[in-house]
């Protein structure tokens, strides 16, 4: 039977195989009770244990068949060898017998004269005339010779464990080719979508990734920069609820590693993704992941290769962080592997790469920073739970995580749309689980701190509110403060509107902000910055001083 589904040119075909394997079943999951009995015991057992405890039986089971049928074998050879004696001295027998009162007395004769057993006394007495001809003594004796070796053969079995597992062997071999015939199914590990690579382009592309996991695939035509204050351009059909979480430049050849909330880590490739418009919602990546119930992703990062030089850090909300190498990920199935072990009430929130030369950056929403060193992390397993990166205060959690040489400074976000540069020396070296310090000022007006990004003055960055509305910007054009300052307004958000921003993305320079067909984009509306630069001076002094109070 051949089944062909014809799809339309802009299907993933892997899509459409999930689906099948998800919902029919051409891949199907059959569970097995792995309880038994050991030593008059249940017992829960692992595979390999079952193997074990198996072959254990089969030694039981042929150790005591071999002890049957030797004992059956030197019982009948015992018995020949008393009819042998008889054929040889076939007349004095017959005399014996047929001078006997009786079978007993017979029977006492033979065993007085020829020395015999009663078993071998019973046989004689019992043989019949045919046995003493010539033909029947050749039987005897044949019989007698074949008794000899089995009775050999049976004895070391007994004797050697080798011989004994080569007939458990060669018993599973005959069980095998009388019934094995070729499967109809095939059983074995989680595979990845078989495809061949050389036909797919290899080329930079736009990764974007929403709340309620959208992930697409954009070609880098599609984005420019745009000046500080612009009210943007839509940069993706979101759900009302949905708004997007994160943009990666990437290559069509490089892995994805798709981090979730739960602490679990999945893998694929970034040509596995659907490619899509500026404006499609893209694909969910339920269907392209064996996510489990209520599992969501939280963090995304690419590679081209794993290396046993580099390690992940991974970050929760409660302040936990973690090293592991990227080699520890090497080998991922299907259903994805846990990549940190989380408490029951904490996320996986941030993953990043290191190399153990690089200073961590940790910002909490309430506006504490703490800075340390790569180093004070020290390299756990995969499954490990890690050591408490920052102490946080009550309710405070954990917003993002940046390294020293992904920027010159820190540029921080409030979710009421205002933000700041502060360079990375501001922040002092603690070591790792301190309380931090204070990197933003906290006001009613500003809100909570939604993200950080480490950039430089010729980066830019896109400002992604809730309704999914993206500006990019350049970030020699956004103000450079002190610490306990708020910064100026980056994106103009209407003051009766519910839109807030909801997170941050740091592009590259070939990034550029383009309409669908190519239309050109909003024009920047300078004037929504609602400081001038005689109140931004003012703002900035003040700041400073309050900052140079709270280090006193």
């Amino acid at each position: 039977l051949r089944v062909v589904i014809e799809v339309r040119r802009d299907c993933n075909p892997n899509v459409l195989l999930n689906n099948l394997y998800r919902h029919t079943q051409l891949e199907d999951t059959f569970g097995v009770n792995m309880l038994a009995l050991v030593d008059n015991e249940p017992k829960v057992l692992s595979l390999p244990d079952m193997l074990k405890y198996y072959i254990k039986h089969q030694e039981d089971v042929v150790t005591r068949r071999t002890k049957f049928d030797l004992n059956k074998a030197e019982e009948r050879a015992h018995i020949v060898e008393g009819l042998l004696i008889a054929i040889d001295n076939i007349d004095e027998v017959i005399r014996i017998i047929r001078a006997a009162a009786n079978v007993n007395e017979a029977k006492a004769k033979l065993i007085e004269r020829f020395a015999l057993s009663e078993a071998q006394a019973q046989a004689i007495v019992d043989m019949r005339l045919r046995a003493l001809t010539g033909l029947e003594k050749e039987k005897l004796e044949t019989e007698y010779k074949e008794l000899i070796e089995r009775i050999a053969y049976l004895k070391s079995i007994l004797a050697d464990e080798k011989i004994l597992l080569g007939v458990i062997r060669d018993e599973m071999q005959l069980i095998a080719d009388k019934y094995g015939d070729d499967r109809r199914t095939s059983i074995g590990e989680d595979e990845d979508d078989i495809v061949d690579e050389d036909l797919i382009p290899e080329e930079n592309t736009v990764l974007t990734m929403t709340h309620l996991g959208y992930f697409k695939r954009t070609s880098v035509d599609n984005f420019h920069a745009q000046n500080r204050g612009g009210r943007g351009i839509k940069g993706m059909q979101t759900l009302d609820e949905d708004f997007i979480e994160d943009i990666l430049m990437t290559n069509t050849k490089h892995y994805i590693l798709c981090f979730t909330n739960k602490g679990r880590v999945y893998k694929m490739k970034v040509y596995q993704i659907p490619e899509a418009g500026r404006n499609a919602r893209g694909t969910n990546i339920v269907n392209l992941l064996n996510l489990e119930p209520e599992e969501h992703v939280t963090a995304v990062i690419t590679l081209k290769e794993f290396s046993e030089h580099k390690y992940l850090i991974m970050v929760t909300k409660h302040g936990i962080i973690k090293k592991t190498p990227e080699t520890e990920y090497s080998n991922i199935r299907k259903n994805g592997i846990i990549a940190m072990t989380l408490q029951d009430d904490d996320e996986l929130i941030e993953v990043k790469t290191t190399d153990n030369t690089r200073e961590i950056y940790m910002v909490t929403k309430y506006g504490i920073c703490i800075r340390f060193k790569d180093t004070d992390i020290r390299s756990t397993g995969r499954s490990a739970m890690g050591v408490r990166g920052m102490n946080l205060s009550p309710g405070d959690e954990v917003v993002g995580m940046q390294l020293s040489t992904q920027g010159e400074a820190l540029l921080i976000i409030s979710e009421k749309g205002l933000g700041k540069r502060t360079m990375r020396k501001e922040f002092p070296l603690q070591k790792r689980g301190g309380k931090g310090i204070r990197c933003y000022k906290i006001t009613e007006r500003t809100g909570d701190v939604v993200g950080v990004k480490a950039v430089n003055p010729d980066h830019e960055v896109m400002l992604i509110t809730n309704e999914g509305i993206i500006i990019q910007l350049k970030c020699d054009e956004i103000s450079m403060t002190g610490r306990n300052t708020s910064g100026v307004k980056l994106i103009k958000i209407d003051v009766d509107s519910n839109i807030s921003v909801a997170g941050i993305a740091k592009v590259r320079e070939e990034i550029r902000m383009t309409g669908e067909n190519g239309e050109e984009p909003v024009e920047s509306v300078d004037e929504a910055s609602e400081e001038t630069p005689d109140d931004i001076k003012k703002l900035i002094d003040a700041a400073e001083k309050d900052a140079e109070e709270d280090d006193k």
